[in-house]
C-alpha cells in the first residue's frame, strides 16, 4: 500500500492542511484491492490490480466506451500499467443492493434497466480495439466450472459417462440459445453489487473489465435474477417483458415472439447460474473466500426453477434434484428458502 500511496502522491496534491492517506474499501471476488484516497478534494479511489491477473488495460478502454455512451462509469484518471495501479473517480460506498426493498425496487430497477439500454447501445470497438466475442468456446469454458468446482470439488460428485453426456447436451442447448440472440455490448456481471447510488442521484456502473459482445438477455437476467437478492417471479417476468419492448425500441434487437424472448432469458440464466455455482465454489476452495457459499442455495433455486419449466431441460432438472440437491442440503452452508 505504501508504493500505491507514493504513486498517488505524485499525481494528486493534498488539500490545504490535509495529509494524503489510503483506507481500504470493500473489495470483490477478484484479486483487485480498492482504497479511498483521502486528504484531497475530491476523494478518489486507488486500485491495486495485479497486472498478471487482472484486465487493467481492458478496464480503461471499456470505461471510456461506456462513458462515451452516456453510462456513469468511473473516470480513469491515471494508470500505471507496469505496477497495476489505477486512480479512479470516487463513486462513494452505496451499493444498489443495500437500497433495494419491496417499495424501492421498481424505481431503482427502472433506472438500472434504463442504464442497461445505454450499455447495449455502446460501441463495441474503439481506437482499433474491440470487445471479445462471447463465443461458443467461452460459454462452454464458463459452464465447465460447474462440474469441476461445484460438483466434484465442493460436493464430491464424480460424474459417470451418462451424467457427462447429460451435461454436454444441456451445455450445447444453452450455447445455441445464447448464440442465436442479438449480440450487443455485455457488461457480464451486471447486478446489485456492481451498481452504485451516487450522491447526485446517478447510478454508477463498476466492475466491467470482462465485458464482451454477447447475448441481449445476459445482463438482463444477471440483474433480475441477481445471485444476491430474489424477487417474486411475477415481478421479474414483468420487468423482463418491459425491457424486451425497450430493447426493440432502442434498436438492440429485432421484434421476436414473447415466448422466444422468455426462453432466451430463462436459458441465459441457466448458463450464468451454473457458471456461478462453479465460481462461488472455486472462491472458497481455491481462494479461501467462504462468504459466497451462503449465496449458493439461491443460485441453485434459480437453476432448478427454470430447468423444471422446459421439457428440453426436464432430464437435467430431475438429475439435479435427485443427485445434486441432497448433497448440497447436507452442507452447513445450505439454507432453505
Amino acid at each position: 500500500m505504501e508504493a500505491l500511496l507514493q504513486w498517488c502522491s505524485g499525481l494528486v496534491g493534498p488539500a490545504a492542511g490535509k495529509v494524503l492517506s489510503l483506507s481500504a474499501v470493500a473489495g470483490d471476488a477478484s484479486f483487485r484491492r480498492y482504497y479511498r484516497l483521502s486528504g484531497c478534494e475530491p476523494t478518489r479511489i486507488a486500485v491495486f490490480a495485479p497486472p498478471d491477473k487482472e484486465r487493467n488495460l481492458e478496464f480503461t478502454r471499456i470505461a471510456a466506451m461506456l462513458r462515451e455512451a452516456g453510462v456513469c462509469a468511473p473516470e480513469v484518471l491515471a494508470h500505471d500499467r507496469a505496477n497495476g495501479f489505477l486512480l479512479l473517480s470516487d463513486f462513494g460506498d452505496t451499493l444498489l443492493l443495500g437500497a433495494l426493498d419491496a417499495s424501492s425496487v421498481d424505481e431503482l430497477y427502472a433506472r438500472a434497466l434504463d442504464t442497461l439500454v445505454h450499455i447495449q447501445a455502446a460501441a463495441t470497438a474503439r481506437d482499433g480495439w474491440q470487445l471479445p466475442a462471447y463465443s461458443e468456446a467461452l460459454l462452454l469454458q464458463e459452464m465447465e466450472l460447474f462440474p469441476v468446482w461445484y460438483l466434484e470439488g465442493l460436493l464430491g460428485i464424480a460424474l459417470d459417462a451418462t451424467e457427462k453426456a447429460l451435461l454436454l447436451e444441456l451445455f450445447a442447448r444453452l450455447v445455441a440459445s445464447a448464440r442465436e440472440q442479438p449480440q450487443v455490448f455485455v457488461h457480464r456481471d451486471y447486478h446489485s453489487r456492481n451498481l452504485m447510488l451516487l450522491a447526485d442521484g446517478a447510478l454508477g456502473v463498476i466492475d466491467f473489465q470482462d465485458a464482451v459482445t454477447g447475448p441481449v438477455t445476459y445482463d438482463l437476467v444477471s440483474l433480475l435474477r441477481d445471485c444476491y437478492v430474489e424477487w417474486p417471479a411475477a415481478r421479474v417476468d414483468a420487468w423482463a417483458a418491459s425491457f424486451a419492448s425497450r430493447a426493440v425500441a432502442a434498436g438492440s434487437m429485432r421484434p421476436v415472439p414473447a415466448d422466444t424472448f422468455r426462453r432466451w432469458f430463462d436459458w441465459m440464466g441457466v448458463q450464468r447460474h451454473i457458471k456461478v455455482l462453479g465460481i462461488f465454489a472455486r472462491l472458497w476452495l481455491r481462494d479461501g473466500k467462504p462468504g459466497y457459499l451462503r449465496d449458493l442455495p439461491l443460485v441453485m433455486r434459480y437453476t432448478l426453477d427454470v430447468a423444471d419449466a422446459y421439457p428440453e431441460t426436464a432430464a437435467f432438472a430431475q438429475w439435479f434434484r435427485t443427485r445434486v440437491q441432497p448433497l448440497a442440503q447436507a452442507r452447513d452452508w445450505y439454507r432453505a428458502r
